[in-house]
């Protein structure tokens, strides 16, 4: 019988998904879940960029431009100059998702071997993209007591090897809702220029910032323009996470050269969806207000419900749309699949995502969990009155 590949073999399971199976068994039993566990948004997409790919006179649907169409891209140009990144549209490819980008990076940066940095916990998926590219993860670890705040530069020194290529963030932060301030960039910046790395920014919630702060992006740090990659996506941005479109942009005309080659590898990326994400850049300027008071409700009550749960901490989100919670437990995993195999209240259980699988350090995160507030405030309300009783019956 033929060997699976040692790649496929070390690919690490979704600590978002792998739980699925007991979700729908419970399902089946009657139990209503609450998913709590996976950043979809409950949010409404706008109708006018539905409208747009209901609408579109296409008598064939072609391949689009490897960088994707070009309407698309100087669209995305007036977007990001909304948001004080100035570029052209030359130096946006458009990605199949934002982890297409990500992967895009990676490839284009980064040989087998070679060692990425980044502040843990971490978008699970990274440790994913570094096995699929042969790059080892060097995890620099942040805690829940400093609310997940950037680990000190000397932690960053101490990593740095003669095999380090680059530092990968995610702002605001997946899963932690941490917002990185314009200080802590700038020591991001400092270390990628004296150890010549690049700064990848996974920037998915830019729109998400909380309590009047502002999101800064890597991009628009003076003197890093070679360094900055940044990798975006219409996902969460617009409650689109079907559509699969993301971008991959930056100044460096050489990693634009690789990536692009990556880009024309696989062809296109998908062209209903780029009418749809060209679209949402002329929604109304106050489209965000009322999706982000939505959010910035759900955060408060979800983070005044944890803190108030004896043995409880979780520290307020600057941003995203989710909070890491520490549970008086010993193993968040096994309690996360006993809430859906043994526990209901009222008829209902909620499900969340162990944090362990949010870490590349063994042994870390094992009594955390990540909670995405993509529900409204009235179930949020029921998925917390279950975590209460369940962490009063848990054994």
């Amino acid at each position: 019988m033929p060997v699976i590949s040692h790649r496929g073999a070390q690919m690490p399971p979704s600590p978002i998904r792998k739980l699925v199976p007991f979700a729908e068994a419970a399902k089946k039993r009657g139990t209503k879940v609450y998913h709590l566990n996976i950043g979809q948004p409950d949010i409404e997409t706008p109708k006018a960029i539905m409208d747009a790919v209901r609408n579109v006179k296409m008598k064939v649907l072609e391949y689009s431009h490897s960088a994707g169409m070009e309407s698309y891209r100087k669209k995305l140009v007036e977007y990001y100059k909304r948001n004080n990144i100035d570029i052209n549209h030359n130096q946006i490819i458009v990605t199949t998702g934002g982890s297409e980008a990500i992967l895009f990076a990676i490839m284009s940066c980064m040989d087998p071997g070679d060692e990425i940095i980044i502040p843990e916990p971490f978008y699970a998926n990274y440790n994913g993209f570094g096995t699929s590219a042969g790059v080892k993860v060097v995890p620099i670890p942040s805690s829940i007591e400093t609310g997940f705040a950037l680990p000190p530069i000397e932690a960053f020194e101490k990593a740095v090897t003669t095999r380090t290529k680059a530092i990968m963030i995610c702002n605001p932060n997946n899963p932690t809702g941490y917002l990185y301030s314009k200080e802590e960039l700038e020591v991001l910046k400092e270390i990628c220029l004296k150890h010549d790395l690049f700064l990848f920014s996974d920037e998915a919630y830019r729109e998400f910032c909380y309590d009047g702060r502002k999101h800064i992006s890597a991009l628009s740090l003076e003197g890093l323009e070679e360094h900055a990659i940044l990798m975006d996506t219409i996902s969460k941005r617009y409650s689109a996470c079907g559509g699969r479109i993301g971008a991959f942009v930056t100044k460096n005309q050489q990693v634009l050269d690789a990536a692009m080659k990556f880009a024309q590898a696989r062809l296109s990326p998908p062209s209903f969806a780029q009418i749809l994400g060209e679209a949402a850049v002329d929604l109304p300027l106050n489209y965000f207000d009322e999706v982000h008071a939505e959010y910035n409700a759900r955060r408060d009550l979800l983070v005044k419900r944890l803190q108030a749960m004896p043995g409880v901490t979780c520290p307020l989100p600057g941003g995203a749309f989710y909070a890491m919670a520490k549970l008086p437990v010993d193993d968040s995993e096994r309690f996360c699949q006993w809430l859906l195999e043994e526990f209901s209240y009222n008829g209902a259980t909620v499900m969340m995502a162990p944090a362990a699988g949010f870490y590349a350090t063994p042994g870390k995160g094992r009594n955390e969990v990540r909670l995405a507030y993509v529900l409204n405030t009235e179930d949020i309300n029921a998925a917390m009155d279950c975590l209460e009783q369940a962490l009063k019956e848990y054994k």
